[in-house]
């Protein structure tokens, strides 16, 4: 099931025409549906309905306030890995004590706002990924006469993801404490004052399609967490993170299911006595929104056709940065069926500015709209200014209402936060 749909030849989002939705916003432009939010969360919720759990939205997927405003509501808590993805799960109402701290790199100031939310009373846990980190979280703490909660991020050394780059549970990736370093490390915890464990993490990749690595990774940690327990650790909660593929086109390993990912989870964490935390991101706002784009030019006659659209690699990187397949469907459907094929690129000034190599469409004109799909994660919160082109809005649609949820700036607005010095 998709909010976004072929009615009177034309593609819809909800009860409103995509069509509509550039002509008012303008193009290039980024548009969500509420209600595909709203779905993916509820499914992946019912999922796992039969264990004690929190799930912890993943706000470096999408992290627009309305967006995250939306989720609050709907009573998701929120994974966070840096000082600003706190205030903004803040301020969109998520409780302090449904939010995880993720991330390699906090700094102290960072420490102190989490330990500081909602009062004093903190947040739910830090996820902590080194021996340095843990440290100087003592420090903040102490200083603060605060206790932190902290889970050890553990690396499983298991293969995950669809793409290098996001795989993140290999022993050679940056992220978490080996496994087999893991028992010393909680030993350790122990002599440092201001900490206090609560649990275990982990989080093997982004874009994973099978169960396999999930359950290989699961079966360590749970061995694991035995072996902690029978230390004398308390560990209630078993942070798992996210990484749960979506559909991107056909062509593509299909991913399982929330449904058949929360059977294989409740099985394994039956009667173990764990609050299991999850942070879906893409699988909650992946296809919950598209970039909707116009095309600038057609240029052809040579090696290839060129559809140049005016959406670029600075407001979608994933292709150029993944080689990421995103479907790029015509946003008013054709009378004939002539097909074309097409380079699909945007007018930055890089090679890498493509979307799509020799894409099969429908024959194009110029001003025609395009629908670059599965745009919901990462896609604005990874866009740039790259040759001073300015930030595209967000738009998300509920129904037969929709409002812009991040405005365009001028270029006038790009300029005025530099400064030029009096003496250059």
């Amino acid at each position: 099931m998709t909010s976004f749909n072929q009615k009177q030849e034309q593609l819809w989002v909800d009860d409103i025409p995509l069509a509509t939705i550039a002509q008012n916003a303008g193009t290039p432009v980024y548009v969500y549906s509420a209600s595909a939010f709203t779905r993916n969360l509820k499914e992946f919720s019912s999922a796992v309905q039969g264990i004690d759990h929190l799930i912890a939205y993943s706000v470096k997927a999408n992290s627009n306030l309305a967006i995250l405003t939306l989720l609050a509501k709907l009573g998701a808590g929120a994974d966070v890995v840096s000082g600003g993805e706190l205030e903004r799960a803040l301020q969109a109402g998520i409780a302090p004590h449904n939010i995880v701290f993720s991330g390699v790199g906090k700094s102290k100031e960072e420490m102190q706002a989490a330990l500081s939310a909602n009062h004093g009373t903190g947040i739910c846990q830090f996820n902590v990924e080194s021996e340095p980190e843990l440290i100087a979280l003592s420090e903040v703490a102490t200083a603060m006469g605060k206790i932190a909660p902290v889970a050890l991020r553990i690396n499983p050394d298991v293969t995950a993801g669809g793409h290098e780059k996001i795989s993140t549970g290999k022993a050679e990736n940056k992220f978490g404490i080996d496994i087999n370093l893991a028992r010393e490390v909680y030993r350790n915890v122990r002599d440092l004052p201001g900490v206090e464990v609560t649990g275990v993490d982990m989080h093997i990749g982004s874009q994973i399609n099978s169960l396999t690595p999930f359950e290989m990774a699961m079966d360590k940690i749970l061995e694991l967490i035995k072996a902690l327990r029978f230390d004398g650790h308390q560990i209630n909660t078993y942070d798992l993170g996210g990484g749960l593929g979506i559909h991107y086109h056909d062509d593509s390993d299909i991913p399982p299911l929330p449904s058949a990912y929360g059977a294989m989870v409740t099985k394994k964490l039956k009667g173990k006595g764990l609050k299991a935390i999850f942070e879906p991101g893409r699988a909650i706002a992946g296809n919950a929104g598209v970039l909707l784009a116009k095309v600038k030019y057609i240029k052809s006659g040579g090696a290839r056709n060129f559809l140049i659209l005016d959406a670029a690699m600075n407001d979608l990187i994933r292709p150029a940065l993944y080689g990421a397949h995103h479907e790029i469907n015509p946003v008013n459907a054709k009378s004939n069926h002539e097909k074309m094929t097409y380079d699909i690129v945007g007018p930055v000034c890089e090679t890498g500015d493509t979307f799509a190599v020799m894409r099969e469409m429908p024959k194009m004109q110029q001003g025609d709209l395009v629908a670059i799909s599965s745009a919901g994660a990462y896609g604005a919160v990874q866009s740039s200014e790259y040759n001073t082109r300015p930030l595209i809005p967000e738009v998300l649609v509920s129904a037969k209402q929709y409002a812009v949820i991040r405005k365009r700036p001028t270029i006038k607005d790009i300029l005025e936060r530099e400064d030029v010095p009096s003496w250059v």
